[in-house]
């Protein structure tokens, strides 16, 4: 039917095609606003945008006579999963937003996507099995990532190296991810998550920084593009295309932010990235390519609970 190529294909790519352009709202906001002020703004537009969602959806099913999950136990690992997966996305757009002061939209679109390959692999300390191509796809990633981000004399830049980390970071969030989606509402999940994310980028703020008006306002684009649309928007058309579809085929569209980060980042913020660096992101596509076709049952699982952020 064409309405299930469209929730199946469509909202997919679309999903990371707004996350592809995050990188870019992202690498201007950047410019002018400090790291923890802008992921204290855009967690607070996407809470409230959640949130404004989550009771949209409650009155619709009480409208439908639908069960809608509540008691003390559920309310418990609501709060719980919220401050874990909040802590954990904090943690990881912190890293990215620092890393796009130095690097470019597409050098971090491709950096982030590693999480697709490090969740198999992180998979094996919690007694999942990993294919052999898995590997195969680490070893095509780490090269992908040397021709990418490594200059002369063995150096790597440090803008390079924040993304890095927060990859690792948004590979712990999408195990935790993982573990909480199975009991809780995933888009009550996700408002709490930016809750937390509001609260502890608010703190970082007030410590370690100076915000102003006169910097944020400038800035205000890319925090509605990145609060809204990226965290909002783009999350619930991952869910719905996951439901009934076929996961290695959404995962391996939604694998495509990190293409879009890069065209986005030619074309709109005119960004020069040398005939290496274009090899590195080939490499790397390719990795994440090769991650996701053996993946099964759990591992796709995994993956396809991956939120951009963005």
């Amino acid at each position: 039917m064409q309405s299930d190529f469209i929730r199946h294909n469509v909202f997919p790519t679309l999903a990371a095609f707004i996350w592809g352009i995050a990188f870019v709202a992202q690498s201007v906001a950047a410019e002018s606003v400090q790291a923890f002020t802008f992921n204290a703004a855009r967690s607070a537009v996407a809470f409230l945008f959640l949130l404004m969602l989550c009771v949209c959806i409650r009155s619709w099913r009480q409208h439908k006579d639908d069960i809608i999950p509540s008691g003390s136990a559920y309310r418990k690992d609501l709060l719980l999963g919220g401050v874990c997966c909040g802590l954990a996305l904090a943690t990881a757009t912190y890293l990215q937003q620092k890393g796009l002061e130095t690097t470019t939209a597409g050098k971090a679109g491709f950096i982030t996507a590693l999480y697709i390959v490090l969740v198999p692999v992180c998979g094996l300390f919690l007694h999942k099995k990993v294919r052999g191509l898995v590997w195969l796809s680490v070893a095509l990633a780490v090269c992908g990532l040397y021709f990418l981000c490594i200059n002369g004399g063995f150096t790597i830049s440090s803008g390079d190296f924040m993304v890095l980390l927060c990859a690792f970071c948004f590979t712990g969030h999408i195990l935790l991810i993982d573990y909480f989606t199975v009991r809780v509402d995933g888009i009550q999940l996700s408002c709490a998550q930016f809750f937390v994310m509001m609260l502890f980028s608010s703190v970082g703020m007030l410590l370690t920084e100076t915000p102003s008006w006169e910097t944020l306002l400038p800035a205000m684009g890319s925090i509605l593009y990145v609060g809204i649309l990226s965290s909002g928007v783009a999350y619930t058309l991952q869910i719905l295309a996951q439901k009934g579809s076929n996961p290695t085929t959404v995962s391996l569209l939604l694998s495509l932010e990190a293409v879009f980060a890069t065209l986005a980042g030619a074309i709109i913020l005119h960004d020069h990235m040398t005939g290496r660096e274009y090899f590195g992101c080939i490499m790397m596509f390719a990795a994440v390519m090769l991650a996701q076709l053996p993946a099964k049952s759990k591992s796709e699982k995994l993956v396809l609970t991956a939120k951009s952020e963005l």
